[in-house]
């Protein structure tokens, strides 16, 4: 058995393991959040993990790995949605989170390894006066490369957009050969090697771009209607003075889920969610003046000690339904915001608390722009289908989440390149294989 051979040939120097427990957890992500990609992937892990601690140990893991033939898929923590780290064919995980140092620091940037926590980077920055541009909601538990190569955009992505929008600086790949190459990725062709799911090479090592630390007060407003929670938003937003980190908002019953929030939130209300500098007696008076309530303040020196608000917003407020409710799932959608309060009512109209409405305000373009994350009750695929096809024939543009093919999901992805890059540098394609589509056709 190749395990065997692959224990004989690393056992010196990397960790290894066959434990199925072991293997299994590190074989999934949180998949679960589609009923349907739970039907497809549920069971599906790798042989072993491995646990290298520097670039050298890869490498000979992946030297034998294209020797044998065997299949790769990079592990790091936290929780990607949509299968992306889940082993379609067995083989190896490469868990990288021994490989969490940071290699160097300017005034502009920082330069981490593939396994640093994000959570632990933010801290270790505000300590020094910096902070990170954006980070996902679950920023404590992921890792560089996971956020990376899986994710998209989160707190920070109002006022510096997502990932592609000048936000990583550099990478450092190895390719899937015989003998791997180091690449040093810069400029526009690190689109090739972000949010493609590890299939285009190992990343080892980023250089992110940091900013000057702010201080930034939490909130949590409620509203009587959800209309009244959207219009506050949009006041914030065309606020050009306004330093946002976050801005998050949700219909009821959404909120009935967010149990360490609940004390907070009178039965029925919207909430809103912001991380900013404004000040408390200001945002009074712009609560009151939107005929909202500030339910509860956080000061900035508590920011990120204790209770988060941001443990409410993005994916997390689908994680509390998917836990508090039956049955719950979730969209990726971008709403017109000149046609806002009319697709909102539209959806309402057909689909009542089936779709239950949640919007995180991110910068695209340039533009500050509503993209939703609603939370729907679970019935069917067919259901799923449906209700896509309605929010598109309405203008909502759609992201699927119930896809685990990269390009499927509705992102404006450069395809034929990253399938190239995939050709040249994983030639055997060994690396997360099964994840980029043979053709468009849809399965």
């Amino acid at each position: 058995m190749w395990v065997e051979r692959l224990k004989n040939t690393i056992a010196d120097q990397t960790e290894i393991t066959s434990d199925n427990d072991t293997v299994e957890r590190l074989s999934k992500d949180a998949y679960w959040y589609s009923p349907i990609l739970y039907k497809e992937l549920n069971g599906m892990k790798a042989d072993c993990a491995v646990f290298p601690k520097n670039e050298e140990e890869v490498r000979t893991v992946v030297a034998f790995a294209v020797k044998e033939k065997i299949p790769l898929t990079v592990r790091g923590s936290g929780t990607g949605n949509y299968g992306q780290s889940i082993p379609l064919n067995g083989g190896i995980i490469i868990d990288i989170t021994q490989m969490n140092q940071t290699v160097k620091e300017t005034s502009a940037s920082v330069t981490v390894q593939a396994g640093k926590k994000l959570g632990t980077l933010e801290k270790e920055l505000r300590k020094k006066e910096k902070e990170l541009r954006i980070f996902p909601s679950t920023f404590m538990k992921s890792t560089v490369s996971g956020f990376l190569c899986g994710g998209s955009g989160g707190i920070g992505s109002i006022r510096w957009g997502n990932l592609w929008d000048n936000n990583v600086m550099y990478v450092k790949m190895m390719t899937i050969e015989e003998d791997p190459k180091i690449l040093h990725i810069h400029g526009e062709e690190i689109l090739l090697f972000i949010h493609t799911y590890g299939t285009t090479g190992i990343l080892l090592e980023a250089e992110l771009p940091v900013e000057d630390k702010m201080e930034w007060n939490q909130y949590l407003l409620t509203f009587p209607t959800f209309q009244e929670a959207v219009d506050c938003c949009q006041y914030l937003t065309e606020q050009g003075n306004m330093p946002l980190r976050l801005l998050s908002t949700c219909e009821w019953p959404l909120p009935q889920h967010y149990k360490p929030l609940i004390s907070y939130i009178d039965e029925g209300s919207s909430i809103v969610i912001i991380e900013s500098t404004i000040m408390k007696k200001t945002m009074e008076k712009i609560v009151e003046s939107q005929k909202g309530n500030m339910s509860l303040f956080i000061p900035s020196e508590k920011y990120q000690k204790g209770l988060k608000l941001s443990d409410f917003t993005w994916n997390h407020s689908t994680l509390w339904a998917h836990k508090n409710g039956e049955n719950m799932t979730y969209l990726q959608a971008r709403f017109d915001k000149s046609k806002l309060h009319s697709q909102i009512d539209t959806i309402k109209e057909e689909y009542g608390d089936e779709v239950q409405l949640h919007f995180e305000f991110i910068k695209i373009d340039e533009e500050i722009t509503p993209a939703a994350l609603p939370v729907l009750q679970f019935r069917s695929k067919e259901r799923i289908y449906d209700i896509i096809d309605f929010f598109e024939k309405h203008g909502i543009q759609i992201n699927d989440p119930h896809t685990y093919l990269l390009g499927f999901g509705g992102y404006n992805m450069r395809m034929d390149e990253i399938k190239k890059k995939k050709k040249a540098y994983d030639p055997y394609d060994l690396l997360n294989p099964g994840k980029i589509p043979k053709t468009r056709e849809v399965i």
